[in-house]
Parts: C-alpha cells; structure tokens; sequence
C-alpha cells in the first residue's frame, strides 16, 4: 500500500477537469479504489472544506460532505512532525509536515516548487509511475 497525504489542488483539479486520464484524476481514483491511502488531519480537512466550498468552485455541499466523510473513512489520522523546512506558504506546511509522520509515505501536489526537493514530494504524474512501480 501506498501512504499519500493529496494537497488540496489535486483534488480540486481532478473535480474540475473533464478529462478521465488526467494524472489528478488517475490519483484520485488510486485513491478510492484503495491503491493509495490518504492521510490527513483536522487541519487538512479543514483546509479541503474552505477550498471546495469557495463559490468559484460550484461545488454542491453535499459532494463536499461525501469526500471529507471519504478521507476520515478510508484514510489515516496522522500527527505532524515539525519540519524546520521553511516554505513559502505557511498554509502548507501541515501538508507536508503530516507526510512525514510516515516512513515511505508521499505529498502529492501539483505544486512542488511550494516544497522542498524531496522523494516525499511527488506530482501525481510521479505518483502514477510510483504506483506502476509498486
């Protein structure tokens, strides 16, 4: 099994695009076929509801409700282990901190350049060759 904590702009690209072989589709469907296990925390959560509930989105409550119910049921609760990386956005940092709480577990984002240069931050179109790997 694949451990991942999936950055909120995975998810919400892979809700907005019309297009089944999108690498952030393709992650989230590891994802709910079991391939990949979430990990998350309150924080993250918290964080998925304010971004899919913006207005710019249009996404219905009800299809936010199923994925936070989703990640809490098939994902694991996992603490942060405090990182002294310094990124740019502070609002980030539990998404990679959460990452690390976890031997050989991953950060899928669509937005390295906001990470360090490691093997734990990965794009999904990585996160795809990891899995065809495993």
């Amino acid at each position: 099994m694949i451990y991942a904590v999936i950055d909120t702009n995975v998810l919400v690209s892979a809700l907005l695009t019309s297009h089944a072989d999108s690498a952030t589709v393709m992650v989230m469907n590891a994802v709910i076929n079991g391939d990949i296990i979430p990990m998350y925390n309150k924080e993250i959560l918290k964080e998925y509801e304010e971004v899919l509930s913006r207005k710019k989105f249009h996404f219905s409550k009800s299809l936010i409700k199923q994925y936070l119910k989703f990640f809490s049921n098939v994902g694991i609760a996992s603490e942060r282990v405090h990182s002294m990386e310094d990124l740019p956005d502070p609002k980030d940092v539990v998404f990679y901190e959460v990452a690390l709480s976890k031997e050989d577990a991953f950060l899928v984002t669509g937005n390295t350049k906001h990470f360090p240069k490691t093997p734990v931050v990965v794009t999904p179109a990585e996160m795809l060759r990891i899995l065809a790997e495993a």
